[in-house]
């Protein structure tokens, strides 16, 4: 059996992805597999797997050398299993940047592309077998594509990325506007969680300039909600980073409406990053970056000291 799964803190893309490609391996390739997270799903992720009725999949916390794995949505080993390069692994299925340092039994298939969502790679790898996925994994694939893309606002988004959901929408007799609503509706209750939590709900680790960092984003129609508890949360990046082995988290907190970035700013350091990354001027402990929606495509690659 088949493991697939995507990055640790799962989101909705790495939590509908595992779904859609042990779907297709199963049901059309013969080839028995399963999804499996590396976490519990966001808000989001956990909304879609509710709405559509599908099977939370299992959280694992590990795989064993004998585990034959799919990895989706990400090439990171620090976003993976602790044992991964022990696995099995056959596929990678991806849209970031190449990170290196995986290791396999042996030459795997990898189709890594410039698209905003994996799940629209896996749409174009099944080609005329797509056809056959069934209301709810068609579902979980237009959720993908939409919450990656903030509903096309991102500027991730691509052609294709936008044709795939329109068709799929189209499918499901969905209105994007109306479903994408719900979708950051949940994506943006974040009332039940520490601040610890989330912190970490939707972050990558990265090495830049020598520093260890933890970039977290949270996508948000209510950013008065998360920004509102801008004191513990400044409060609560020093021990998460002690915690997670990091020398600084860093928080963007993305208005998807508005389009825009506020970055918390509890320390001179984040101070001269901002400043020097983004050639903004911070007076504050805020400091607001418009068009910034991106992570993957406007954040990391400015980030510097």
């Amino acid at each position: 059996m088949i493991k697939v799964f995507g990055h640790k803190s799962p989101d909705t893309d790495s939590t509908g992805s595992p779904i859609i490609w042990a779907w297709y391996l199963t049901e059309v390739k013969g080839t028995p597999a399963k999804p499996v997270l590396l976490g519990e799903p966001n808000t989001e992720a956990a909304f879609v797997l509710k709405r559509w009725d599908l099977p939370k999949p299992e959280i694992i916390s590990d795989v064993a050398a004998g585990d034959t794995c799919v990895i989706v949505d990400t090439n990171n080993p620090a976003e993976l299993p602790a044992s991964i390069n022990e696995a099995n692994v056959v596929q990678i299925i991806d849209h970031h940047l190449l990170a290196g340092g995986l290791k396999t039994k042996g030459p795997i298939d990898i189709t890594v592309r410039p698209l905003a969502c994996t799940a629209t790679i896996m749409h174009d790898l099944m080609g005329a077998d797509a056809a056959r996925m069934p209301k709810t994994i068609k579902a979980a694939m237009l959720s993908c594509i939409l919450s990656d893309t903030l509903e096309f606002r991102s500027p991730t988004t691509t052609a294709h990325d936008r044709a795939v959901a329109e068709a799929l929408a189209k499918d499901l007799g969905i209105a994007i506007p109306d479903y994408a609503a719900e979708l950051f509706a949940a994506k943006s209750d974040v009332s039940a969680f520490s601040d610890a939590e989330l912190l970490r709900m939707d972050s990558k680790e990265y090495s830049v300039a020598g520093k260890e960092l933890r970039v977290s984003v949270l996508e948000t129609t209510a950013p008065k909600m998360v920004l509102d508890r801008k004191a513990s949360l400044m409060k609560s990046m020093e021990s998460v980073a002690k915690e997670d082995g990091a020398d600084q988290v860093l928080l963007f907190v993305v208005d998807i409406l508005n389009e825009e970035a506020t970055l918390l700013v509890p320390n001179d350091l984040v101070k001269q990053m901002a400043e020097a990354s983004f050639g903004a001027k911070v007076a504050g402990d805020t400091v607001v970056l418009p068009g910034i929606m991106s992570r993957k495509k406007q954040i990391i690659p400015a980030l510097k000291l």
